[in-house]
């Protein structure tokens, strides 16, 4: 990763883009993508998506998807006494939240507020202790009345994220808020540059989709995806790696941090387009780790495959550890592999492929 790269992927990680507020990151990733693209473009609920154009205009089309939401908390009432009682933004982990600090998106601007811990000390903890439900939160912005909470620019209905932002961290890792999944964003970006460089462009065109909302049920992706129509897609997220302590793969399969990229059979994902991506992976010489999908992804390929007369789609995963919280990690190297293979992808597409299943 060279310093251009490492700069953009650090300022788009730092950049706060809770679900339903994507708009900062976004311009951030445009602005990025706009200086190798043909084109880049967004939709009303601000998706985006950077185009490079094919050698071929009789090749099908390849969207490359990841989402560009995080999770995050929303102002839900203002008590007399001047707290702020806060409901979830997508599936943020109320367990762990006690004792940390947020940034509250006011009117103002930010307003820096704590998510209250009552002293150890003063707890009740007789009859064993629980963490709160998500209602009993509460956060602390430093006012003594809702007057003045009022006064910092503070409503009902702002958005709010937790400050940490990332650090390297390890042997060539990183750690922060928010990988899941604007490191998605950067790797598709970064395929789309890397397409674009030089005189040897794929055949297809490739549009990289940075989708809104895919925390809450992926609304970005069906949008988008309604207005690009595209013949063949590739969807990156992020999937569990479970070789942390406690995790039984007996319920949670295994996956690997620096195993390389994850791919998932089953349900959405198109047979033929998954054979393809194992079978550029062999190529390349990339290891693969794999998932099942019994049901459903929980992604945004559950949203795409099913639009207009089917789309055939399939789900390539960066691993990553402790997801949704304020340490997620990730392993550069996984980075690098999950890049190598959507941009192989992306070459091995010409004329005469049809994704679609014999019968």
């Amino acid at each position: 990763m060279n310093d251009d790269a490492e700069t953009f992927l650090f300022d788009l990680l730092k950049t706060p883009s809770p679900t339903g507020f994507e708009a900062p990151g976004q311009r951030k990733w445009a602005a990025y993508a706009r200086g190798f693209a043909d084109s880049v473009e967004s939709d009303a609920y601000g998706s985006a998506w950077a185009t490079v154009k094919g050698r071929d205009p009789e090749a099908p089309t390849l969207m490359l998807e990841a989402h560009a939401d995080e999770i995050g908390y929303m102002v839900r009432h203002i008590t007399d006494d001047g707290y702020l009682r806060i409901d979830r933004i997508g599936g943020s982990d109320w367990a762990a939240a006690r004792g940390r600090r947020v940034t509250i998106f006011s009117d103002r601007g930010e307003v820096l507020g704590i998510i209250g811990n009552t002293a150890i000390h003063l707890r009740d903890r007789s009859g064993g202790e629980k963490a709160p439900e998500q209602h009993e939160l509460y956060v602390d912005v430093g006012a003594s009345s809702a007057e003045e909470v009022i006064e910092m620019g503070i409503r009902v209905g702002h958005p709010a994220v937790y400050t940490d932002g990332p650090e390297k961290f390890g042997n060539n890792r990183i750690v922060g808020r928010a990988l899941d999944n604007r490191i998605g964003g950067f790797i598709i970006a970064e395929v789309v540059k890397a397409l674009a460089a030089g005189d040897h462009r794929p055949e297809s065109t490739v549009v990289a989709l940075n989708a809104v909302q895919e925390e809450i049920g992926g609304h970005g992706a069906t949008m988008a995806t309604h207005r690009l129509k595209p013949d063949v897609c590739v969807v990156l997220d992020v999937t569990h790696a479970t070789d942390s302590p406690g995790i039984e793969h007996d319920k949670h399969g295994k996956i690997t941090l620096g195993g390389g990229p994850s791919l998932t059979h089953g349900t959405v994902n198109h047979p033929e387009v998954v054979k393809r991506l194992m079978s550029v992976a062999a190529d390349a010489g990339i290891p693969l780790q794999h998932e099942a999908s019994s049901r459903s992804t929980s992604t945004d390929t559950d949203s795409i495959f099913q639009i207009g007369d089917g789309i055939p789609s399939a789900l390539v995963s960066l691993p990553l550890r402790y997801m949704h919280s304020v340490v997620e990690v990730a392993d550069f190297g996984d980075v690098e592999k999950v890049i190598a293979l959507l941009t192989g992808f992306a070459r091995s597409i010409g004329k005469g492929d049809r994704f679609a299943v014999e019968i």
